[in-house]
């Protein structure tokens, strides 16, 4: 980077998505951790209404969500104009500010941000973004897709089928005839199993189904997240993860694995382990943290991702690999996984944000050694 002279970054965070909470605490330990030296930060939040504003408050407040105050907010816009290439900024009884910016680092977990919405609006304005592009979103918050495209590179994934409703099935005889056909699919899966959106984040909607009785009301409460349910077997083992950075060379953290006393790793025991442990690194062999590692960059790039992402798989007890899935938006407080990885590679959190803004202004073209 020239000397003395700063890039501009927006960092997006909130979102219209259930897991507008988990962004916040995410991106507020981002934003503690960029380097103010090297980068003009402008923190850009997301209400629950979809509202977008420049926020110019204290970064505690975002954690808190009580950033959300009229004397720290501005209202801004993603400019269409590619000349602009930046955002427009609207002041009571003032011009409107046109702001340039350099990159875009979206902190948004979940559907309306991590799903490739806003990688569009940011790509139809030319401005870059630090982390998966439009059709590598896409791709991985579709549970499905990814498991085809995945499956099809030779990597097994879980058994599954997906499932769909629309309103006039949900009122009609169809109904019915649809119920039949997911009962008859479970028991082809056999039980235990789990039903989960197609697409959403989070562990949110996602149910493990012991028994016949519990099918339904699983697959009526993951249609709250999205329009597609899909059921899958349940992979018996252990679920590892692998944290990968870069672009065209590409660099991963230490493997982790996960210890759970029961049930699965769902919302709360992502962010509480009240009953569940990470082991960072994970207590497999050397050769086999050597294949998660290798599989994980299989799927990191048939998946076209770029920038930062983590991959999730099984081991079963026989020793295979089982993809689950890819967080192109891996949480990132300091207690996250995906920090974690890096922090047990040697790699701190400045140092991890510094790399994803370097790798992704040098994939841009404004960054100079």
């Amino acid at each position: 980077m020239e000397s003395g002279k700063k890039k501009t970054v927006l960092v997006l965070f909130g979102g219209c998505s259930t897991e507008y909470e988990v962004s916040l605490q995410s991106a507020a330990a981002v934003l503690s951790h960029i380097d103010r030296s090297r980068y003009e930060v402008l923190p850009i939040g997301i209400d629950r209404d979809g509202q977008w504003f420049w926020y110019q408050g204290p970064l505690q407040m975002i954690a808190k969500d009580s950033w959300h105050s009229d004397r720290y907010l501005t209202p801004v816009v993603v400019s269409p104009d590619r000349k602009l290439h930046g955002i427009l900024a609207f002041q009571p009884f003032a011009p409107v500010i046109q702001k340039p910016v350099d990159l875009a680092l979206p902190i948004l977990h979940g559907k309306n941000g991590e799903d490739g919405t806003v990688q569009g609006v940011l790509a139809l304005s030319g401005i870059p973004v630090a982390g998966c592009g439009l059709l590598s979103s896409a791709l991985c918050m579709d549970k499905d897709v990814a498991h085809r495209l995945v499956r099809a590179e030779g990597i097994r994934t879980p058994r599954s089928a997906v499932f769909s409703l629309s309103r006039e099935q949900a009122v009609t005889v169809e109904k019915e005839r649809w119920q039949r056909e997911v009962y008859r699919t479970a028991e082809k899966l056999c039980y235990p199993l789990f039903v989960k959106p197609v697409r959403s984040g989070s562990s949110f909607g996602i149910t493990k189904v012991m028994k016949k009785e519990e099918l339904m009301p699983a697959v009526f409460l993951a249609l709250e997240h999205d329009g597609s349910v899909i059921i899958e077997e349940n992979i018996v083992g252990f679920e590892v993860g692998c944290a990968v950075l870069g672009n065209g060379e590409l660099i991963t953290g230490a493997v982790d694995e996960i210890e759970l006393s029961d049930g699965f790793f769902d919302y709360a025991e992502k962010y509480t382990l009240k009953t569940s442990s990470i082991h960072v690194p994970a207590r497999i062999s050397p050769e086999k943290t050597e294949e998660v590692k290798k599989t994980a960059l299989h799927i990191y790039r048939t998946l076209k991702c770029s920038g930062f992402a983590r991959v999730d798989m099984f081991l079963t007890p026989q020793g295979e690999i089982v993809f689950n899935e890819v967080n192109t938006i891996p949480g990132m407080t300091a207690h996250s996984r995906y920090p974690g990885m890096f922090k047990s590679a040697g790699i701190s959190f400045e140092e991890l944000t510094d790399r994803l803004l370097a790798s992704a202004a040098g994939e841009a073209g404004v960054w100079e050694e």
